[in-house]
């Protein structure tokens, strides 16, 4: 049997508020989940899925391992992070291939906004 890479658990206090964020900025849809839990996507599916898991603390410091979401339009992708309830952490980076904007979601998770030129 091969490995392979089936998805990314968040910790958070408010599980449904995480998932509606993701859900609505990555397009994914919620699958079969366990009580108090939410899943985007499916066992089966194509890209890995997003689990979101309750838990009592609050983040605490600069995460890890972090999510790069692709978008076409930088600062459209910006806007719809900030309507979705996330924040700008304000670093921007400018590169030939393209610019990656660090943005943080609704519990201050960051992550990267990616357009590539």
């Amino acid at each position: 049997m091969a490995n392979r890479w089936a998805g990314v658990t968040v910790d958070c206090l408010d599980v449904e508020r995480m998932a509606r964020f993701w859900g609505t900025l990555l397009d994914r849809r919620p699958g079969p989940s366990e009580p108090g839990w939410i899943y985007l996507g499916h066992r089966d599916d194509p890209q890995p899925r997003l689990v979101f898991q309750p838990v009592t603390e609050p983040k605490r410091g600069k995460v890890r391992l972090h999510l790069d979401v692709v978008v076409d339009d930088i600062d459209e992708g910006i806007a719809q992070v900030l309507a979705l309830g996330g924040r700008s952490t304000g670093e921007r980076h400018e590169y030939e291939e393209g610019v990656v904007v660090v943005m943080a979601d609704p519990e201050g998770h960051e992550f990267c906004l990616t357009q590539y030129f």
